[in-house]
C-alpha cells in the first residue's frame, strides 16, 4: 500500500476516493522511564527509551491506518498528516494520531 504526506502520487492517477481513514495509538510511559529521561534532561543526551516509545506507537498508528484503509478499499492513502502528543495525568502518556485520506489508484 502506498502511503504518503502528499495530495496526489506521481505516475498514478486516483480513480476513487473512499473517505477519511485514521490510526491512533497511545503508550504509556512507565516510572523508571520517566525517571532516567529526567536524569537525561539534567546531564544531556538523547531519551532512547522514549524514542524507543515513539516508535512502537508510530508503528502501531501506521498500521492501524492501513487496515482501515484496506477495509474500505483502498489500495493507497495520500494527504496524511501525523501529530504526536503528550496526555493523561501528568504527561504520563504518549500519542500518535495519523490520518489521511483512502484512496484506489489505477494499476
Amino acid at each position: 500500500m502506498i502511503i504518503t504526506t502528499t495530495p496526489t502520487i506521481e505516475g498514478k492517477t486516483i480513480s476513487q476516493y473512499h473517505g477519511i481513514v485514521v490510526g491512533e495509538a497511545v503508550m504509556g510511559a512507565n516510572l523508571f522511564k520517566d525517571l532516567f529521561a529526567s536524569i537525561r534532561d539534567i546531564v544531556g543526551g538523547r531519551s532512547g527509551s522514549y524514542e524507543d516509545e515513539l516508535t512502537k506507537a508510530r508503528k502501531l498508528a501506521f498500521f492501524e491506518l492501513e487496515q482501515e484503509a484496506r477495509a474500505m478499499g483502498a489500495n493507497a492513502v495520500v494527504g496524511i498528516d501525523i501529530d504526536y502528543q503528550v496526555i493523561g495525568d501528568k504527561g504520563s502518556m504518549l500519542m500518535v494520531s495519523i490520518a489521511g485520506t483512502a484512496v484506489r489508484v489505477a494499476d
